[in-house]
């Protein structure tokens, strides 16, 4: 495994370890590309809502300039991009993509953790009623977040629990990676389900991407810096792609952020290494 774009730290508050520790781990583990991808700090209006498994708002600078010294630090060693995994609720989208504009960042990825827009709602990866409706909101959601082009791919695209047959769940699955497939993305096998034996990853998303041609990507999942030496679990990935015939995309071709950023923003070129100062793009 040559690269890995789904890694988060401490700042989430459910991870451990610094960025550094993840580093080392990643070039320990043979990996070139590195790619960190921290729960987003989303931004919620003025509703008051607060999100506790994600890093908090006023930590996103921090993390940027973190990462931008150890990219230089690392130069010679690994190749460092710095991200978000962030969800798409419709009523905040906007926003949340004004509020990190000024951070610079290099990707998005898309992690659906929550339908509709968050507040009062359940977490898609608890079992729950509603069955084929709440899967098909969740396909519908995530194939509308794809489609505004701000994603880089879908990261664990079959997290959502419902009460549905598997029939349903692979008839489900099958219209989320065709969707995704139309847009040039992968979609993530992850590791993190696999190593905590949860219910991600399922056999009925295999079917589905070999049943629609679309790409897989592994994704790590990292929230500790030791999963990176875990070859058992990708031993097992490897084994998936082969017995399913899937089309494994080994690193992303990831745009500078800069170029869908505002013109009050373009402050920088984001491989410049200098710190990024957050108000100066509200100047």
């Amino acid at each position: 495994m040559i690269a890995n774009y789904h890694t988060h730290t401490y700042r989430c508050g459910h991870g451990i370890g610094t960025e550094k520790e993840y580093i080392e781990a990643a070039i320990q583990a043979g990996i070139r590309i590195l790619g960190f991808s921290e729960h987003a700090p989303y931004w919620f209006g003025d509703t008051g809502h607060y999100s506790r498994f994600r890093m908090p708002v006023h930590d996103g600078e921090n993390y940027v300039n973190t990462l931008l010294s150890l990219r230089k630090e690392y130069a010679n060693d690994i190749e460092i991009f710095i991200g978000f995994e962030a969800e798409y609720y419709p009523l905040f989208f906007q926003g949340f993509l004004e509020k990190i504009c000024p951070l610079a960042y290099d990707y998005l990825i898309l992690g659906q953790h929550f339908t509709g827009n968050e507040i009062g709602e359940i977490y898609t990866g608890t079992p729950s009623p509603g069955g084929k409706e709440r899967l098909q909101t969740y396909v519908n959601q995530c194939l509308e977040g794809m489609k505004t082009g701000k994603f880089s791919y879908l990261a664990h695209p079959d997290l959502i629990q419902t009460n549905v047959k598997s029939s349903v769940l692979r008839g489900e699955l099958v219209r989320l990676c065709q969707g995704v497939k139309e847009l040039g993305y992968p979609v993530e096998i992850n590791f993190l389900g696999m190593r905590d034996h949860r219910a991600y990853p399922t056999v009925e998303l295999y079917q589905a991407a070999a049943e629609t041609g679309c790409d897989v990507i592994f994704g790590v999942d990292a929230h500790s810096p030791d999963v990176f030496l875990d070859q058992n679990t990708l031993k097992r990935a490897r084994k998936i792609v082969n017995a399913y015939g899937l089309h494994l995309v080994k690193t992303l071709q990831i745009r500078n952020a800069e170029e869908e950023m505002p013109k009050q923003c373009h402050r920088m070129n984001n491989h410049d290494n200098a710190p990024y100062n957050a108000s100066a793009c509200n100047e």
